[in-house]
C-alpha cells in the first residue's frame, strides 16, 4: 500500500541524510570521452543493467568533492527502495523541500549536485527535473535502467535539456585498474615480462568480459551471474517496460544473436526463422524486439556503410553483444575462438570513444569490419583478426583495407590482433598493424 506524504517525507529525509553523513562508496574509475555534464542540461547515464552506472555516480560526486564543493552539496537518493515504492512525481516536490530545510542558505546561493538513482522508477518524473532545474540552482545526475533513461525518452518531455552518458562494461585499462594491475603508459614499448602479463590479461579480458561484479571469479559463477544479468535485462527492460508477451520469440532472439556473435542477421530472415519454429509472431514485432534489445544495450547492431537508406536497409546488419564475457553463454564453443570476443571488444571500444561506427564493403567485394568516424571529423578503418600469422589469413584482410583506403583516403587503417606474436609478418605501408590491446591502452 502507498505511504502517505509525511511517509514519504520521513523516508526521503532518513535517504538524505545517509547520503550526506557515509562515506561515498569508492569504485574503479570510469573513462567517459566528452563533458560530463553541460549547463543548463539534465545529465542521464544510461547502460545496460550491472555495467557501472550507481558507482559512476558516485564517481562524479567523489570529483566535485575533491574539487572542493562541499559535501552538504552532493545529495544522492536512490529510488530502487520498497518504502518508496508507490511514490509519484507530485510527491518528488518533498526531496527539494527536506533538503533546503535542512541547509536554507545554500538556497539560490550555491550550486548542489543532486544524484538521483533509478529515478525512471517514478512515473513521469521528467516535468519534476525540468521545474527544479529551471527553479533552483542545481545540477542533475540521473541513472537507472537503460529501457528508461534513452536519451529520446528523457529528452522529449525535457525538451532538448538532457545530455546522454554512455557507461560500458569496464573497458580494458579499467579492468587492469579492477583486478589491481598497472596500467603501463607505453603499451607499445614494454619489457617482455610486461608483455607477458598484459597479453594474459588481454586474453582473459576477452573471456571474462568487463562487467565489474565478474572480474576474478571462477567461471561456473561468473557465467552464471551473467546470465541473470542477461534474465533481468529481458524481463524489466523490455517484457516489463514494453508489455511485451512473445517471451519465446524474444529469447529465441536473443540466443540467435549472442550465439552468433559479430555474424550478420536481418529482421527479415529472423521472422522467417520464427515462423519455422511454429511461433506465431508479425514481422512488425520481430522489428520491436530488435529495436527493445538494442534499447537496453543488451545487443549492439551495426550498419552496412551506404550512400543511400535503401541499400542500409535492405543489406543485413552486424550483431554483437555489449560485452565480450556474453558470448559462451550463447554459444561455449567459442570458448577457444578469441576472434568474436575480439571484434566485439573492439566495437564497445568505439563506442566508448564516442565513434560512429559502420562496415563496410568495397566496391571489389571485400569487407573492413568498422568504419567509425569521430564526432571531430577523424575516420578509421579497422579490420581485427585474432592470428594474422599466416598468409592466407592476412592478405584478404590487408587487401580490404587497401581497397577501403581509396575510398577514404584521409582514414587511419589499421589491422588489430589478440597479441604481438598474432601479427601479420609484414604489413604495407600505411596500413598500422598492432595488438589490439596496445590500441586500446592507448
Amino acid at each position: 500500500m502507498p505511504l502517505d506524504r509525511a511517509s514519504y517525507r520521513s523516508r526521503l529525509a532518513e535517504k538524505l541524510a545517509d547520503s550526506l553523513s557515509g562515506a561515498i562508496p569508492e569504485s574503479t574509475p570510469r573513462r567517459v570521452h566528452g563533458p560530463v555534464a553541460l549547463p543548463g542540461k539534465v545529465t542521464a547515464v544510461v547502460g545496460m543493467r550491472r555495467s557501472g552506472k550507481t558507482a559512476f555516480l558516485h564517481q562524479i560526486r567523489r570529483e566535485r568533492l575533491a574539487g572542493g564543493m562541499a559535501r552538504e552539496r552532493l545529495p544522492f537518493v536512490s529510488f530502487e527502495d520498497e518504502k518508496l515504492a508507490g511514490i509519484t512525481a507530485g510527491d518528488l516536490d518533498v526531496l527539494v523541500e527536506e533538503y533546503y530545510r535542512r541547509y536554507p542558505a545554500l538556497r539560490q546561493q550555491e550550486t548542489v549536485s543532486f544524484c538521483l538513482d533509478e529515478i525512471q522508477l517514478v512515473p513521469e518524473c521528467e516535468q519534476f527535473l525540468r521545474r527544479v532545474l529551471d527553479s533552483e540552482k542545481v545540477e542533475i545526475f540521473l541513472s537507472g535502467s537503460s529501457a528508461s533513461l534513452l536519451s529520446r525518452e528523457v529528452a522529449t518531455p525535457m525538451r532538448g535539456r538532457a545530455w546522454q552518458v554512455l557507461i560500458h562494461p569496464l573497458s580494458f585499462d579499467e579492468a587492469l585498474q579492477q583486478r589491481g594491475l598497472p596500467v603501463p603508459e607505453r603499451p607499445d614499448f614494454l619489457s617482455a615480462r610486461e608483455r607477458s602479463t598484459i597479453e594474459h590479461a588481454f586474453v582473459d579480458y576477452l573471456r571474462s568480459g568487463g562487467f565489474p561484479e565478474v572480474q576474478g571469479l571462477d567461471e561456473p559463477v561468473r557465467l552464471k551471474l551473467l546470465s541473470d544479468y542477461v534474465d533481468v535485462a529481458l524481463l524489466r527492460d523490455v517484457m516489463e517496460r514494453h508489455s511485451v508477451s512473445q517471451a519465446v520469440g524474444l529469447r529465441f532472439i536473443v540466443r540467435y544473436l549472442l550465439g552468433n556473435a559479430a555474424g550478420k542477421f536481418s529482421a527479415e530472415k529472423l521472422y522467417a526463422t520464427l515462423r519455422s519454429q511454429g511461433l506465431r509472431i508479425s514481422k512488425d514485432t520481430v522489428h520491436e524486439l530488435l529495436a527493445h534489445l538494442e534499447d537496453c544495450f543488451l545487443v549492439r547492431t551495426v550498419w552496412i556503410e551506404a550512400d543511400s537508406e535503401r541499400k542500409r536497409m535492405v543489406n543485413p546488419r552486424k550483431a554483437y553483444p555489449v560485452d565480450p564475457g556474453l558470448i559462451p553463454i550463447f554459444d561455449r564453443a567459442s570458448a577457444a575462438d578469441t576472434g568474436r570476443a575480439l571484434e566485439t571488444a573492439v566495437l564497445i571500444e568505439l563506442e566508448r570513444r564516442g565513434m560512429t561506427v559502420t562496415y563496410l564493403r568495397t566496391p571489389e567485394g571485400h569487407e573492413v569490419d568498422f568504419l567509425a568516424r569521430g564526432a571531430a571529423g577523424d575516420t578509421e578503418l579497422l579490420q581485427v583478426v585474432s592470428d594474422a600469422t599466416q598468409v592466407e589469413v592476412a592478405e584478404p584482410e590487408i587487401r580490404a583495407l587497401e581497397e577501403a583506403g581509396r575510398l577514404y583516403p584521409r582514414a587511419v587503417r589499421r589491422l588489430l590482433t589478440s597479441t604481438r606474436d598474432a601479427l601479420p609478418r609484414a604489413a604495407p605501408e600505411g596500413i598500422l598493424a598492432q595488438p589490439a590491446y596496445e590500441w586500446m591502452l592507448s
